[in-house]
């Protein structure tokens, strides 16, 4: 009979970290995952909105082009018409339903490997997130040349097909990737997605050095995370519904799957008091509901805030209680797990300084830019159907000025129902 472990030696084994499955295969796993998710999700969506139609096969390079911008990459549009005419072309915009489920997939693959780890060094965690680094940019370099395609734009009737049609004027437009931004913003939306891991998850081990900072910065990026996706589940259950009893069914899944954050998020903001700038023109179309379009589609650009919305549907003041609610709750939540000595006035600052960069993110990744132009010489600029304008962007200052009250509002609030309902025990 073996003799039994000293204390010494159940205190080292005790004390030494478990080891930690994270190499190349676990990466390749990690980053594979990601990628199919956003695939099957955006080509549901462009299924749902008709996409199965595009000429020339070209399905699976919109889908690559998709998978592309929804992971920070940069998609150009580009167009020829020959020497008698000009065309004009740009896209600025993120499918973030892709976006964010890639975003979940690929974090619950980078924080497995780490679960039941109290702490863990600089450069194991640097070790293991360049992994996945490594292979997340392949990956995108593969769908960046996959994501490339042209086609012709039909002139019509009337004068300008006619004049097209006498000087063998073909329009062409296509989209194609610009590989550098494409893995520079791809590299940057990666590192985002895993710091933003890290900080929100408990459970996640951090280097020593910064453990004593996590007990304010961990509670309030959880919280914001879970407000963010309390907005996108609102927007799946009201799409739902939407699509369940106002018809158009596969137009409404097209934007849940595609891009209902880019509603739903700049809805919260709006709710807050937020106001944004947009215009419709030409061919194109919102991925939001038909208020929204209506509001939109002007000559002049349109405002966009609880009062111009409020005269097509005075619902949209909902938004108001709806924001209050969840925001309340975020706090709490934030509260609930920052130490029970922690002031109320403390939580204020926290929410409010987390509540402006989570209505800053919003900001940035939910705006809109695309146009299109075809003049033939001198002919058909800006009509006749071959041109067309959308855009929608915050007034930045103003939003995040009205995150900061309501933040410090609901972080207070928060902090006191928490004290409210913790034992007496843990009240200092």
């Amino acid at each position: 009979m073996s003799a039994p472990p000293s204390s010494g030696q159940a205190v080292a084994r005790t004390g030494s970290p478990p080891s930690a499955r994270h190499g190349w295969v676990q990466a390749a796993v990690t980053v594979l995952a990601g990628v199919i998710v956003m695939g099957v999700l955006a080509a549901l969506g462009l299924w749902a909105a008709g996409g199965t139609g595009i000429p020339d096969n070209g399905f699976p390079r919109v889908v690559a082009a998709t998978v592309v911008m929804a992971g920070g990459g940069s998609v150009r549009l580009a167009g020829d018409a020959g020497a008698l005419a000009d065309t004009r072309a740009g896209l600025t915009a993120m499918p973030l339903s892709v976006t964010l489920a890639g975003a979940l997939v690929i974090a619950t693959g980078f924080l497995r490997p780490l679960r039941h780890r109290a702490m863990a060094g600089a450069s194991e965690l640097v070790g293991w997130a360049a992994r996945i680094a490594v292979l997340w940019l392949a990956a995108l370099v593969g769908l960046a040349l996959a994501a490339r395609q042209t086609f012709t734009v039909p002139l019509g009737n009337g004068t300008i097909g006619d004049i097209g049609d006498l000087f063998g004027v073909n329009p062409s437009i296509g989209y194609t990737t610009d590989l550098a931004p494409t893995l520079l913003f791809g590299f940057l939306w990666l590192a985002g997605v895993l710091v933003l891991a890290l900080l929100a998850s408990r459970g996640a081990p951090l280097p020593a050095r910064l453990l004593r900072r996590q007990e304010s910065v961990r509670p309030a990026a959880y919280a914001m995370v879970v407000l963010l996706l309390a907005c996108v589940c609102v927007g799946v259950v009201i799409g739902l519904v939407v699509a369940a009893t106002r018809g158009h069914p596969a137009r409404t899944l097209a934007v849940v799957l595609l891009a209902l954050p880019n509603v739903i998020w700049p809805a919260f903001t709006i709710g807050l008091g937020a106001t944004w700038n947009g215009r419709v023109d030409g061919p194109f179309g919102l991925p939001m509901p038909h208020l929204l379009d209506q509001v939109l589609r002007t000559p002049d650009v349109s405002t966009l805030d609880l009062h111009s919305l409020a005269q097509y549907d005075g619902r949209v003041w909902w938004l108001v209680a709806a924001d209050a609610v969840l925001t309340v709750g975020a706090a709490f939540a934030m509260a609930a797990r920052s130490p029970a000595r922690i002031r109320p006035w403390r939580h204020a600052v926290h929410m409010a300084l987390a509540l402006v960069a989570a209505v800053l993110t919003i900001c940035l990744v939910c705006r809109i830019s695309a146009h299109y132009g075809l003049s033939l010489i001198g002919i058909g600029d800006l009509g006749g159907g071959l041109s067309g304008v959308l855009f929608l962007e915050p007034r930045l200052w103003s939003a995040l000025g009205l995150a900061a009250l309501w933040g410090l509002v609901t972080g207070f609030a928060g902090g006191l129902l928490a004290t409210r309902v913790r034992p007496r025990s843990e009240v200092p």
